[in-house]
């Protein structure tokens, strides 16, 4: 049961109405701060581990238990709530802002970064948890308010808080500043917003030593965390040297999640997308044919390619000169930028963003299939899905949805043809969902693998068969007779009677 009994109010520097609005403030400041944090391990554990939903579970399961915990502790300090709250927000500020420093330490030189994810929740969601009863205890001094008040006005000004720190991170912060300096400017910020209102508003609560070490303490968390901003460079170029090797260079503005290695005529060129192999010059060429002339066999003026920001999928395009118009559309910006400036993914690619028949839009592709089905523009005769395999790490599950599919079959001319890069068939479950949710998009499909590493769904509105078409360029990797073996291996290994994966259910092993 909640005491209703008002608390005794305390003298204060400024007028009361005043200073009950210098504590909102810093509940508003903290709870900003403490929802940055939470979004940062959220993203920063799915860049490592690539598995978006396990880490956003985790980290917030973690952090309500923790709050829980720390609301029973903060009891004890409510005698002496002034240094109990400057303490609370200083380990805060200096552990929230360092964080992702420390996360990205571990997995670039241990390997993995769970534990750590793990232990950063806890104590961030222990230290936020502390903050409501202390913030509770001042608010009602000012003014020897009820707890029923002062509950109302914290939790109003907390929530308001996290609706803009939740606002903040993705569109500010991140595209800004980045995640190592978006967050420590996070800690910087609360840090300052703690230490302000316990010197500055309680102050007469405090002795003189306690104003000293409170400010000592917070000069201190400032200091650490300037110095940390200014580490922040030379410390991602050496972790990112432990992870991908001395000639990592990460890609111009893509904030440290693009990296390649090697230039040697790009055959020696990797690129890594949010620390993931994604591309490795040596061989993937086999890949990118296998998925593309097959499905080039027919009508090919007008082509779309769904993702393949590396530029591809659309070096093999390019390939057809009676194809007219290529209109890719990738949803990171940084990815393409790469591939249009990078000397060694400009050798792999062959420099085919710079040429005129290509259209280049950043959007999600899910997003751009729905406006282009609403705006009624002119269909394609060959759709590519040139996107993370479905279950696989950084993998946009929608765009393997029976929704996407019945959208990309609406894009498609009479005749045209849907190309999806599947993934390994060493998953024949996760393989054989996908062709069956393609099916349920109400296309016909041909399956084929090729060497067991890469298997393929080709799509249509009327049956089809892989095949390559008779004026198709040399290829290094693929033949007639070696596509009609790939057919054959998918064939024997086929599976029905699989559900499809929806928005609403999805079924990716």
């Amino acid at each position: 049961m909640i005491d209703q009994r008002p608390t005794t109010a305390v003298r204060l520097p400024v007028p009361a109405v005043f200073g009950r609005a210098l504590v909102l403030g810093s509940v508003f400041l903290c709870a900003a701060c403490g929802l940055v944090y939470e979004l940062e391990l959220v993203a920063l554990g799915s860049y490592v581990s690539g598995d978006p939903v396990t880490d956003a579970s985790v980290v917030l399961s973690v952090m309500v238990f923790a709050m829980g915990v720390g609301s029973l502790l903060a009891k004890r300090l409510r005698c002496r709530a002034v240094v109990g709250f400057a303490a609370v927000e200083s380990a805060l500020a200096l552990t929230g802002g360092l964080s992702s420093m420390a996360l990205y330490a571990t997995f670039a030189w241990l390997g993995q970064s769970w534990p750590a994810l793990a232990a950063f929740a806890f104590t961030i969601g222990l230290l936020t948890g502390a903050e409501v009863p202390l913030l509770m205890t001042l608010i009602q001094r000012i003014r020897g308010q009820d707890a029923a008040g002062a509950v109302a006005e914290v939790f109003a000004a907390d929530y308001v808080g996290a609706l803009v720190g939740g606002l903040v991170f993705p569109f500010v912060l991140l595209p800004f500043l980045g995640q190592l300096t978006g967050v420590l400017l996070t800690g910087a910020v609360n840090a300052g917003a703690g230490g302000a209102m316990a010197w500055g508003l309680f102050r007469d609560d405090l002795s003189g030593r306690a104003r000293r070490a409170l400010l000592s303490v917070t000069a201190g968390v400032l200091a650490a965390l300037a110095v940390a901003a200014v580490c922040a460079t030379p410390f991602q170029r050496a972790a990112q040297r432990a992870v991908y090797g001395g000639s990592a260079r990460p890609a111009p503005g893509g904030e440290g999640q693009i990296v390649l290695t090697g230039s040697h005529g790009g055959r020696g060129l990797r690129l890594f997308v949010d620390g993931r192999l994604t591309v490795s010059g040596g061989d993937e060429y086999r890949d990118h044919q296998a998925l593309v002339h097959p499905a080039m066999a027919g009508p090919r003026r007008a082509v779309l390619i769904l993702g393949g920001g590396d530029g591809l999928a659309l070096r093999e395009v390019l390939r057809y000169r009676d194809t007219l118009l290529v209109t890719v559309v990738e949803p990171d910006a940084a990815l393409v930028r790469a591939a249009r400036t990078d000397p060694g993914l400009r050798a792999l690619d062959r420099d085919a963003f710079a040429d005129p028949r290509v259209h280049v839009v950043t959007a999600d592709p899910f997003d751009w299939l729905r406006a282009y089905r609403a705006g009624g523009y002119p269909p394609y005769d060959v759709v590519i899905e040139d996107l993370p395999a479905p279950g696989a790490a950084l993998s946009p599950e929608r765009g393997y949805a029976e929704e996407f599919y019945g959208l990309a079959a609406g894009a498609l001319a009479p005749g045209g043809r849907l190309a999806v890069d599947a993934g390994s068939p060493a998953n024949a479950r996760r393989f054989w969902t996908l062709d069956a949710t393609v099916r349920a998009a109400g296309l016909r499909t041909a399956d084929y693998w090729i060497g067991g590493r890469w298997g393929y769904v080709l799509a249509a509105r009327t049956p089809v068969t892989p095949r390559l078409a008779p004026d198709a360029p040399p290829l290094r990797s693929l033949t007639a007779a070696g596509l009609r073996s790939a057919v054959a291996a998918a064939r024997r290994s086929a599976m029905r009677g699989l559900p499809p994966s929806t928005l609403m259910r999805p079924r990716y092993p």
